[in-house]
């Protein structure tokens, strides 16, 4: 179905949601679960004990740290920025970013910019990826996403920011490039949320 034959209440159903998602995901990364090293018990299983304290000092700082997880919102915002940009205008995501520095206490405003960028290099790239197949779509995400945090890393460090060891940055790299096809598949199947279809318009009328 076209945009334009949908409600304009969709759309906005659509950024409620994200919304909605993003400050979910907010809270679970306020609340303080901290795995114990117990909780690496399963390596033992498949490396030496040692190997499994050397690889948790790499990444983590720590013999008794924990690993990144996947930045879930990061993937949401590439997934419908592909796939409906109109429910994720940019005033939207820098609001719900910005908000994310604060409460994180990241540098208010870094890691906003750098996701708008993204979003808006997937924006006004639409009519390319739309016809992509999804490992296209998968690489070209994964390249934002090494680009992004990279990039972060980097600015941090010529700030002279603390920031965690290098090994945990690119553990959430990793974790994050492997989120990105689930929360494709919750976008498309949970959602039922399509890439714009050839000339499809919104209900202003303008090019999706």
């Amino acid at each position: 179905m076209a945009m334009a034959d949908r409600p304009g209440a969709e759309v906005w159903t659509y950024r409620g949601l994200f919304v909605g998602l993003a400050f979910l995901l907010l809270f679970f990364r306020l609340l303080p679960l901290r795995p114990s090293e117990g909780t690496w018990a399963w390596l033992d299983m498949i490396l030496p004990e040692q190997a499994t304290r050397v690889l948790l000092r790499v990444t983590t700082g720590s013999e008794a740290g924990f690993w990144p997880g996947a930045d879930v919102l990061l993937c949401i915002i590439l997934t419908w920025a592909m796939r409906r940009p109109d429910c994720v205008p940019v005033l939207l995501l820098a609001a719900v970013l910005l908000i994310e520095d604060v409460v994180l206490m990241r540098p208010p405003g870094l890691w906003t910019a750098l996701v708008l960028l993204a979003a808006e290099f997937l924006r006004g790239r639409a009519e390319l990826t739309r016809g992509v197949s999804f490992m296209v779509e998968w690489i070209i995400a994964s390249a934002l996403i090494f680009g992004l945090l990279i990039g972060y890393r980097i600015i941090l460090a010529i700030t002279f920011v603390p920031q965690p060891p290098f090994g945990f940055g690119l553990v959430q790299i990793l974790a994050t490039i492997l989120c990105y096809p689930l929360v494709v598949a919750f976008s498309h199947y949970a959602l039922d949320m399509q890439k714009p279809a050839m000339g499809e318009i919104d209900a202003r009328g303008r090019r999706l």
